[in-house]
Parts: structure tokens; C-alpha cells; sequence
């Protein structure tokens, strides 16, 4: 299965995952505190949970099982679903998982440290060609290794 932590997706992405979610026929779960428009589908589900500080982050990491993949570029939330067996997949294509999520958490901390100290950090840069490309290919990987191991979810 495929989670989504929707609130900060870009569109382009959602509509690869509903392309893939088809194709594959894969379940893909949708999660956000406001309502997103999805196709029609047996394997695609939004779901809205309450308007609040890491609501919907809690609904993944209570919900999601070994094996699943995770959309997101929250690295607490990633680490979180990593320790219970899951893999994430940034919007920026990067896979993280149990070999470098405590690398990724380091780094959030210290530049949670220095915004906290006042030092002004540049946001994240657009999601680029080259992004979209390697989230892309990461995506297929993951579908073709679950298809691979389960004959597909």
C-alpha cells in the first residue's frame, strides 16, 4: 500500500501516484486535514482527518504496516513509519529508510536549531524536472519490488 501525506503534495505527484495506483493496482491512501479531489477508483481513497498539529501525521504512522511506502518529505514521520518497517519517498525522489533516516533526522534538527537561533535558511527549491523524473523512478521500483514479492496489493 501506498500513503500519501497529502497536505503538501504537489498536484503533479498526486496525479503520478493516481496513474500508478491504476496501473498497478495498488492502494494508495490520501491523507489530509482538508478535502482533496481524487478519481473515481477502487484502489485510489482521500482521507480527511482533523485540523490540528501532526493529525494526520499520527494517522499514518498509526495505520501504516511493513512493507508500505510513504509520500512525504516529513522526516519525523518518516522515521517514525521506518521503525515500524515502512519505507518514504520524498517529493524530491529520495528514498529513506532504516541505512539513512538517522542521518536525515541529524540534519533536520541542526536546521531546526538554526531557524530557532534566528539564522535565515532558504525554503526548498521547486520541484524540478530531474525531481519529478527521480521520484518517478523510485515509484516504479517500489511497485515493481511489491509486485515481485505479493503478485501486487
Amino acid at each position: 500500500m501506498i500513503w500519501l501525506d497529502a497536505d503538501a503534495c504537489p498536484v503533479v505527484l498526486r496525479e503520478m501516484l493516481f496513474r500508478a495506483a491504476e496501473r498497478t493496482k495498488t492502494n494508495l491512501q490520501l491523507v489530509a486535514n482538508h478535502r482533496l479531489p481524487v478519481p473515481k477508483s477502487a484502489f485510489i481513497r482521500a482521507i480527511q482527518v482533523e485540523q490540528g498539529f501532526d493529525v494526520a501525521d499520527h494517522h499514518i504512522s498509526s495505520a501504516i504496516c511493513a512493507g508500505d511506502l510513504l509520500i512525504s518529505n516529513d522526516i519525523p514521520l518518516a522515521a517514525a513509519v521506518i521503525a515500524k518497517g515502512a519505507v518514504c519517498l520524498t517529493t524530491k525522489g529520495q528514498l529513506l529508510d532504516s541505512q539513512n533516516i538517522s542521518e536525515r533526522l541529524v540534519v533536520r534538527d541542526l536546521a531546526d536549531e538554526l531557524r530557532g537561533s534566528g539564522v535565515q535558511m532558504r525554503g526548498p527549491a521547486p520541484l524540478s524536472q530531474a525531481d519529478k523524473q527521480q521520484f518517478a523512478n523510485q515509484l516504479d521500483r517500489y511497485l515493481q519490488r511489491v509486485s515481485q514479492n505479493s503478485g501486487g496489493r
